[in-house]
């Protein structure tokens, strides 16, 4: 496993002062401090110079290494350090030899002190790692006791922070770089609509005055016009399917569903006025998908469960699979289909296909609040290059982008770049998991960093290498940037 070394951040040669019995001050230096931090351990290692220590022949100095949480409701008091004057020192003997226990037991070391002369402690020690440790402090604890030792009594008592610097966790730094839009030399784009229609019986004939087709048509005319009337777009083509419902055969159904959508295209191209070559018919049958669909928004249905399975189990003869529902028992199951489910599925979808111009900055800005959708993402970054990067107007037209065109990898994964910049790691990965096309090997790159942020650290190494494997060749670095954050743990 990878080592990472921490450096606490003694103050070299801070005194830690603390009263001596007789008043005088107790002078400890700290020096080669160390911490480092192997997989699931801490090692400590530092050296105590005591050479400016000076002790009383009764005194006894003892010094706690101490790691403190940052916030204080946590600590671990590690072994001491005994400094012993001249007398107490053999007090400490004596007692050891006479009873077989002393008051320096449990102490990393005893010394005795010799006022006035060199002397250094090397103190090293490795604790268990506990997430709690991260940001944590050490201080040396000290407490001199005199010739009252012997009642229990201790003379001082004081902490001595070396400075509040921390042990630092891994600190990833994953790779999120931009991601480059491709260029959109022509912008095709095209809208969808659906258009229901009222038939008299049998009839493939359309008359504006029965039922709601009024309303209806003018809608799909006046969706044509638009698009013909704005100066910004050129019409290349309207697309119109028609489907059926199952009633009947289905060679019937197909003729009928060709028929009306002839009709339908022979209506909008005389009140349009456009192009006869522009439209084209396409008659698609009966609408099984589509069935299904209706079926489970009547949940209450009657052998609702049948139903479905007959549906979904129709691949060869449909008209088969319509006898066999009408053959369900009771009658009112199939009554209910074809009063309540059958309907809907009976139009016609149209699309309008158009082009559209391309735009100067100023016009770019102006779209970006009105129609997003008729600028290319390439347009888009030049508004949002044009505030500077990280302001408001920046973040706005990147996000933008990345909501207008969710099938575009390079605007969603920037767009969700965006957000884990402000912060918003959970809009990240929802922006990301949204995407038409998160088997991208970007955007699972993406996906995968917004999961470690967001501390699902499972869906994130399995979604980096998800990256890896569809050729990222950012997914490594930040494969390795999470192995680093999940030693931590």
């Amino acid at each position: 496993m990878r080592k990472v070394i921490y450096t606490i951040g003694f103050l070299l040669c801070l005194p830690l002062l603390g009263h001596a019995q007789q008043g005088g001050l107790v002078h400890v230096k700290v020096l080669d401090e160390q911490v480092k931090k192997n997989g699931r351990e801490v090692d400590v290692r530092f050296t105590l110079d005591l050479t400016d220590v000076k002790l009383g022949g009764q005194e006894s100095l003892r010094l706690h290494p101490v790691v403190v949480a940052k916030e204080g409701q946590k600590e671990l008091v590690l072994s001491p350090v005994v400094v012993d004057g001249k007398i107490r020192s053999r007090v400490h003997e004596r007692e050891k030899a006479l009873k077989g226990i002393s008051a320096t037991d449990g102490a990393y070391t005893v010394v005795r002190r010799r006022n006035g002369k060199p002397q250094q402690v090397e103190y090293t020690a490795t604790l268990p790692y506990e997430p709690w440790m991260a940001q944590s402090r050490l201080v040396l604890r000290q407490q001199v006791t005199g010739c009252l030792e012997c009642a229990g009594k201790e003379l001082a008592t004081e902490e001595s922070p070396v400075r509040n610097t921390f042990l630092q966790l891994f600190r990833p730094q994953y790779s999120t770089a931009f991601v480059q839009p491709e260029k959109e030399t022509v912008k095709v784009r095209d809208e969808v609509r659906v258009a229901r229609l009222q038939f008299r019986q049998d009839s493939r004939k359309i008359d504006p005055k029965f039922k709601n087709n009024e309303a209806e048509l003018a809608t799909v005319t006046g969706s044509i016009e638009a698009v013909k009337t704005n100066s910004d777009l050129k019409i290349t083509g309207i697309y119109i399917t028609g489907y059926a419902s199952p009633e009947g055969t289905v060679e019937y159904n197909l003729k009928l569903s060709k028929d009306r959508a002839d009709a339908l295209a022979a209506y909008a191209q005389k009140n349009t006025r456009l192009d006869a070559l522009l439209w084209h018919v396409t008659g698609a049958g009966e609408d099984w998908e589509g069935l299904r669909e209706e079926v489970k928004k009547h949940p209450k249905l009657l052998r609702i469960d049948d139903v479905l399975k007959i549906i979904d189990e129709c691949e060869g003869d449909q008209d088969l699979c319509e006898q066999r529902i009408r053959d369900l028992v009771p009658p009112d199951i199939y009554q209910r289909l074809l009063n309540e489910m059958y309907g809907p599925l009976r139009r016609n979808e149209y699309r309008i296909e158009y082009n559209v111009r391309n735009f100067n900055l100023e016009e770019a800005k102006k779209q970006l609040q009105a129609r997003p959708d008729l600028l290319s993402v390439e347009e888009i970054y030049s508004v949002a290059d044009s505030y500077g990067k990280g302001t408001a107007g920046y973040n706005d037209a990147m996000l933008i982008a990345a909501r207008t065109y969710p099938s575009n990898a390079a605007a969603v994964v920037n767009g969700a770049y965006v957000k884990m910049e402000q912060g918003d790691v959970k809009g990240a990965v929802t922006l990301l998991e949204g995407c038409k096309v998160k088997e991208d090997a970007v955007v699972l790159n993406a996906l995968g960093v917004a999961y470690a942020r967001d501390k699902q650290y499972d869906k994130a190494r399995f979604t980096l290498e998800s990256a890896l494997k569809a050729g990222s060749t950012e997914a490594r670095t930040n494969l390795e940037q999470l192995a680093g954050v999940v030693a931590d743990l």
